[in-house]
């Protein structure tokens, strides 16, 4: 429904009403809806294209109008960072001496052997011991593969590399070594054992740089014959080997490792990516392609998504407005043209609000986006129009929000603000949906603060907990935005009041204040006319809130309707006490116009005071054009006793109007006749009372007071209930029930 706060019955409370009711007008509306939403996210959600040409100098400087990964350029720091890393030698635990120790164990074996010819012997030799060196390389590659020691493929290399590296022990050296004894043998075994461990305790690339200090090692040895020094010089150059290979698996996972650690070449928002001047290579041309700042078919795509995303919320807020009457039982009323407008400028600020904050918020300090006033929209909707359109908005908001302030460019949404959006609207309608003063907005705008405060601890808690100082921080601009708020909904709560003449609740709580300078003057001047008004601001209320009108309003309006009494007071029945009535002694013309006259004198008085319209159109219409019968007859009867032809009409002593154009108005007028009606009867009867209320409402339905009006026979059927509903409440002490009728019947 349409929040009672409005103006009622809209068609009338401006000029100019064509426009509010105008299929065309509500169509540029919302095609302003659609466009607001699109342009205010459009730049959070669309890269800005250029049309550029390759080869072509660029006609302006090209910024990034985004945070944009450079995927190329980081591409290219990666593979120069793999290329910086060396390669990886690792350190394979082979034995030359274990090699070593074979071959003297099978010269023992082969020089004991008599039977064997030294003939025979030589050429064993020089077919045995270069094959025990490859027997032991591809032995100790069996028995290292598959475990976590070495990796195959650093087995395979150090395999390659040994045998390439393979020294040649020369032929002469065959021949001497059947000659040797066993005694020699054993001589020279220890000898070469200690000059190979020796020299392959150390890290080995290359194994001949270590056979050149064999010779040194050998003559200063404890060997004193040439030929077993010759020799074993030999044989320990064949059993060293290289034992630091390159490990191929090793490098590539360090280069991977590299790769990985190469931090991600981003171009910032704002950063130039091409000057002006500057010739557009095809390798700037493919850049450019690649950000998506080129226009091209595909570009489109974007901003048909955006396009449609902002009728999809155009389309949230019509599908309400249209079900607006069906979702309130108690009102028919739509939303007009000008409430549409005033709802577009709430949407308009709230967003303009939030766009401004965000332009103060960076990657080093994203929280100062909290400070947002996004609550805002959602209080000015529950002041000013309805709480289930500012639930329905709220969601929009919190979309909207989580656009806004989103930094990532990896994502559309940002949750965190979109969360805090939600939360903190709906902790402000809540807190405001029945606001009565102007207080309640700044409590509104605490509970919002708290709320917000709570929902982003929250967030921070589950997530990764942050500093400190930055959960201080962001719970600080939290707690500030809350507070913006509700400074914000109180600076801007007049400018709609007073643009689009809205008397919100709390406008008319405000106006019902008994320091208000007219009603001082009511109470002080016309004290009889001043109980008057409170009485059918009771009865006016009761009877609009029974059929889902501005009760407030009513009795607010009720209050000022009779304003206009107070310049002449003494010629109204209620302000006549212990004083003649005036009206005895004037001509019954003159009586009827001072009457009629004080429904205009309040209108200007309420116009001087700067009242609004709705109320100063209750004080002109609450009379609408009723008949003053008792003037009119007095008048009959005085020309009749003179003998002369009235010259008056009954249409003379009417009052002007115009009739009443609200139900407000209506009420209004009704409850002032029953009111009257009722204050006039010494000892009235409940069937009195429901009768005098049928009665003064028959009378101006018959009189077609409210043709002006959307009153239906319904609704006036549960006025007429529900006044005399109030009036047995108000006047209880002097209306007699049945029961007591028949008791002082029987007495009599």
């Amino acid at each position: 429904m349409v929040n009672q706060q409005i103006n009622p019955d809209g068609q009338k409370s401006f000029g100019l009403n064509g426009w509010k009711h105008s299929a065309a007008v509500r169509w540029v509306l919302l095609l302003l809806f659609v466009l607001l939403f699109y342009l205010s996210l459009a730049p959070h959600l669309l890269p800005k294209t250029y049309d550029i040409e390759m080869g072509k100098v660029s006609e302006r400087d090209i910024e990034a109008p985004m945070q944009i990964k450079d995927e190329k350029a980081t591409l290219q720091a990666q593979e120069e960072a793999a290329e910086r890393v060396e390669p990886i030698y690792s350190i394979v635990a082979v034995r030359g001496d274990t090699l070593l120790e074979q071959i003297f164990a099978r010269m023992e074996q082969i020089n004991q052997d008599d039977q064997v010819t030294t003939e025979n012997k030589v050429s064993i030799y020089q077919n045995e011991i270069p094959q025990l060196y490859v027997d032991y390389v591809d032995q100790f590659v069996r028995n290292n593969t598959g475990n976590d020691t070495y990796n195959d493929t650093l087995l395979e290399e150090m395999a390659k590399t040994v045998k390439a590296q393979a020294y040649r022990i020369p032929e002469e050296t065959y021949y001497k070594l059947p000659q040797l004894s066993a005694d020699q043998i054993e001589e020279m075994r220890q000898v070469g054992l200690n000059i190979v461990r020796k020299l392959m305790s150390d890290s080995l690339r290359e194994a001949e740089t270590a056979r050149t200090k064999v010779a040194e090692l050998v003559n200063s040895s404890s060997l004193s014959e040439r030929k077993t020094r010759e020799i074993v010089q030999e044989l320990a150059r064949f059993a060293i080997m290289p034992n630091k290979f390159s490990d191929k698996e090793a490098t590539n996972e360090a280069r991977v490792a590299a790769k990985e650690n190469t931090p991600q070449v981003i171009i910032k928002q704002g950063d130039i990516v091409v000057k002006k001047g500057q010739i557009v290579s095809k390798e700037l041309y493919d850049r450019l392609s690649s950000f998506g700042l080129l226009q091209s078919k595909k570009a489109y795509w974007p901003q048909l998504g955006l396009l449609l995303l902002s009728l999809l919320f155009l389309l949230v807020i019509y599908n309400y407005l249209e079900k607006a009457a069906s979702l309130n039982a108690d009102t028919n009323t739509r939303y007009n043209n000008s409430q549409l407008v005033m709802l577009f400028l709430i949407y308009l600020i709230n967003i303009l609000a939030m766009q401004i904050v965000h332009l103060t918020q960076t990657e080093a300090m994203p929280y100062v986006g909290y400070l947002a006033p996004t609550a805002m929209g959602a209080m000015l909707i529950v002041l000013l129009l309805d709480v289930q359109l500012a639930v329905v908005s709220s969601f929009i908001f919190a979309i909207t929000g989580s656009i806004i302030f989103n930094l990532d460019t990896n994502q559309i949404f940002d949750f965190n603000y979109g969360f805090l959006t939600s939360v903190v609207s709906f902790a402000s309608i809540f807190a405001i949906h029945r606001a009565s003063q102007r207080s309640t907005i700044l409590k509104a705008g605490i509970m919002a603060s708290l709320f917000g405060s709570a929902s982003v601890l929250a967030l921070m808690l589950i997530g990764d907990v942050p500093g400190k100082s930055e959960m201080i921080m962001t719970i600080g601009f939290v707690f500030a935005g809350g507070l913006l708020t509700a400074i914000l909904v109180i600076g801007l709560m007049p400018f709609f009041e007073i643009t689009f003449n809205i008397l919100s609740a709390l406008k008319l709580v405000e106006l019902s204040s008994p320091n208000h300078p007219l009603l001082r003057k009511l109470l002080t001047e016309t004290p009889g006319t001043y109980h008057h008004s409170v009485m059918v601001g009771n009865l006016s209320e009761a009877a609009a809130e029974a059929i889902g009108a501005n009760g407030l309003l009513c009795r607010v309006g009720s209050f000022y309707h009779d304003i206009g009494k107070t310049k002449r007071p003494s010629y109204f029945i209620e302000n006549q006490t212990n004083i003649e009535n005036p009206h005895d002694q004037i001509d019954p013309k003159l009586s009827k116009s001072i009457i009629i006259a004080h429904a205009r004198d309040g209108v200007e008085m309420l116009r001087a005071h700067k009242l609004p319209k709705p109320i100063r159109d209750i004080a002109e219409q609450h009379h609408g054009t009723t008949f003053l019968k008792y003037f009119y007859h007095k008048a009959w009867k005085q020309a009749e006793e003179a003998g002369i032809e009235p010259d008056f009409t009954e249409d003379d002593f009417r009052y002007p109007g115009p009739k009443a154009q609200s139900k407000e108005a209506a009420i209004v007028g009704i409850a002032d006749c029953v009111e009257a009606a009722v204050r006039s009867l010494r000892s009235p009867t409940m069937e009195q009372v429901e009768s005098m209320i049928q009665k003064i409402i028959k009378g101006r339905l018959d009189d077609g007071q409210f043709n002006e009006c959307d009153l239906t026979l319904k609704e006036l059927e549960q006025i007429a209930q529900t006044l005399k509903e109030t009036v047995i409440g108000i006047f209880h002490s002097r209306i007699e029930y049945p029961d007591d009728v028949k008791q002082k019947e029987r007495l009599a």
